[in-house]
């Protein structure tokens, strides 16, 4: 590892990176698959697009990871299309998808869903003459509460259902870790009449999924995180079959049109059907093929099913470890609230504690809030060579990735973490004043 934070005497030892929530790791296979690509670019050029030493012939180059990406989701191939980014993807199928009338017009979402999504919630109904701050509803957790309670979501849909035209969640949501139940708020929507789309940018090769026999109308992703594609890597949606007859492309674009006759350059678009007629340009090889290597580990490593069962295993280990600390305290215990409001430094762990809530990441919430405790540690991890998230002011998130980390990564940074704690604490004490007389 190097980074500023190490000291120079450690700097080239290997690290414990706990960050594959942010950014995963390139997998070997896809270093060699672009290799070869660029191989290929520099001998062949244009003829790569269909005449290609591996078969991978650019012009088909989506066709590699499409069937890949649908095992992961749980969709059919045709539902599924490797295009864009998230939230290019985002506004293309909210431009068909949310339909909102002067009764049903609000999109569902999670309070603090990601900030790009909410950007794009805001401009859409902005985009339709509508007040982002009427139309955009957001659910928020229960006071002292961090995560939201499935049962409030429920409830939410029920009560204001006539009023929804899209209901759409993170699958995992990025900040809180918490998983949401899928199934049960697809189907609640549309007993209320709603759309219901997903977020699935830290839900995809992180938990397994159904998207398909679950009914959802569609979804988005980026796959930089646990897809490992490497940073801004391309996107993903998913759009069910069920629109095929009825939602055509409203911005169509030459790599939608049917291959068959995309070459000959005619004058009329003729959509492929599914979710590829959505896509619009041809997507990037080398982004491409740097995604198909890490799926291909995926495979190589039995699955995502197999993998959830290492994950799950992992991160309950993370947690015990965690919550053995003499600096952690239960958020929902009277302890909390005394310690929340004392200047000594602490933290919790605001990620669900039920492995079917939560995916690979912990979320750690640390106090005094907005003190600078979270900032302090963070930096005395990478002195360690141990590689969180950083969420400010107050969030650290730790996701061991059961693709490459393994029960000592957790153990490394669970000791880190102590004493991180351990110099706070004593530095702390060392220019606290003395108690008044």
């Amino acid at each position: 590892m190097s980074a500023d934070h190490v000291p120079a005497e450690a700097a080239e030892n290997p690290c414990t990176y706990l960050c594959g929530n942010s950014l995963g790791l390139l997998p070997r296979r896809s270093a060699e698959l672009v290799k070869e690509e660029l191989e290929v670019w520099g001998t062949r050029a244009v003829e790569g697009h269909f005449s290609h030493p591996k078969g991978r012939e650019w012009r088909d180059i989506a066709d590699t990871v499409t069937p890949l990406l649908a095992g992961l989701v749980g969709a059919k191939e045709n539902e599924v299309a490797c295009m864009g980014t998230l939230t290019s993807n985002l506004h293309l199928l909210m431009n068909t998808f949310y339909k909102p009338t002067s009764v049903r017009y609000k999109i569902l979402c999670e309070t603090r869903a990601f900030p790009s999504d909410q950007y794009a919630f805001a401009s859409q109904a902005a985009l339709r003459g509508l007040d982002p701050k009427d139309a955009v509803l957001e659910i928020h957790p229960r006071l002292g509460e961090y995560t939201l309670r499935p049962s409030d979501i429920l409830d939410t849909i029920q009560r204001e259902g006539k009023s929804i035209a899209l209901v759409i969640f993170s699958g995992v949501q990025y900040y809180t870790g918490q998983y949401f139940p899928m199934e049960a708020i697809t189907k609640a929507a549309h007993e209320q009449g709603c759309i219901c789309g997903w977020d699935l940018a830290h839900a995809i090769g992180n938990v397994p999924m159904s998207i398909h026999t679950w009914g959802a109308d569609f979804a988005v992703w980026c796959s930089y995180k646990y897809l490992n594609s490497g940073p801004g890597g391309i996107g993903g949606l998913f759009i069910h079959e069920k629109w095929d007859d009825t939602e055509k492309p409203r911005y169509a674009g030459w790599w939608g049109h049917d291959a068959q006759t995309r070459f000959l350059m005619p004058p009329e678009f003729s959509p492929i059907r599914g979710a590829q007629g959505f896509a619009q340009s041809n997507p990037s090889v080398l982004a491409t093929v740097s995604l198909l290597g890490s799926l291909q580990t995926f495979v190589d490593a039995g699955g995502i099913v197999k993998l959830r069962k290492k994950s799950i295993k992992l991160t309950r280990y993370l947690d015990g470890l965690l919550r053995a600390s003499k600096y952690f305290v239960e958020s929902s215990t009277e302890a909390f609230q005394t310690r929340a409001t004392l200047a000594e430094p602490c933290f919790t762990i605001i990620t669900p504690a039920t492995p079917e809530e939560r995916g690979a990441q912990l979320s750690l919430f640390f106090l005094p809030a907005q003190s600078g405790v979270m900032q302090r540690v963070t930096d005395s991890l990478k002195r360690r060579g141990i590689i969180g998230d950083e969420r400010r002011p107050d969030v650290i998130r730790l996701a061991p990735i059961p693709l490459y980390n393994d029960f000592e990564d957790c153990r490394r940074a669970a000791e880190g973490l102590e004493e991180a704690f351990k110099e706070l604490v004593s530095k702390h004490t060392e220019v606290s004043p003395d108690p008044p007389i």
